[in-house]
């Protein structure tokens, strides 16, 4: 069973998340609360798998509450999933730098909820597919210049690299693939072995990290 927390001030869009997740046979939602610092006690007393977390509260932003969560929980830090109207504000960002796997907009569909829940669960980084670039490429733009690790860069072979770029720009592990004439596998290989190297645990960060360091550039 999956277990979520949800995380909004809302009390109507949690309600409307609460009833959209129970209608599914593997998750549960546990706990909710309506700002930052509750989201982070109760992460630490409730333990979930998954939490859809809010940006923008009033009683403590969601982006501090992502920084202090997955920093106090360390090895079994829970999957943080920032839900946001997307307006393109620094909170965003500044969670999927901080830590978070992924986010999805407010007025998704119940079905992708559900299908993102269950994917960070899985441990598959998640951004909303219809904002991919869009949102990579303002995060890159938003973000202060920052030193590109070197040292991380040369471990990655040419492959490597060329994977990583192609996963920056938006495309799928088939997409990935079919660029560079190798099975879907072999870029996953490649893939996992990269992240490793770099230190990421998932597609989002992966991202993430590329943009930082010069892999690719809006």
């Amino acid at each position: 069973m999956i277990r979520v927390l949800l995380v909004d001030d809302q009390t109507i869009v949690r309600a409307g998340f609460r009833v959209i997740l129970t209608l599914a046979d593997d998750i549960e939602v546990v706990g909710e609360c309506g700002d930052g610092p509750t989201a982070v006690e109760l992460a630490e007393r409730l333990k979930p798998d998954v939490i859809c977390m809010d940006v923008r509260m009033p009683g403590g932003d969601g982006l501090s509450a992502t920084r202090r969560i997955l920093a106090d929980a360390a090895a079994d830090a829970p999957e943080i999933l920032i839900v946001t109207t997307f307006d393109l504000d620094e909170y965003v960002f500044g969670a999927l730098e901080a830590g978070a796997g992924g986010f999805i907009l407010k007025d998704t569909d119940p079905d992708d909820l559900i299908d993102a829940v269950r994917r960070l669960a899985g441990g598959y980084g998640l951004v909303d597919q219809a904002v991919t670039r869009r949102v990579m490429a303002e995060f890159a733009r938003r973000r202060p210049a920052h030193q590109a690790d070197s040292a991380v860069l040369g471990l990655l072979t040419t492959r490597e690299t060329e994977i990583v770029r192609l996963l920056a720009q938006g495309m799928s592990n088939a997409e990935i693939g079919r660029e560079l004439f190798i099975e879907t596998s072999t870029v996953k290989s490649h893939l996992g072995r990269a992240m490793t190297k770099i230190g990421t645990r998932d597609r989002v960060q992966t991202v993430v990290w590329a943009y930082q360091n010069g892999v690719v550039r809006a």
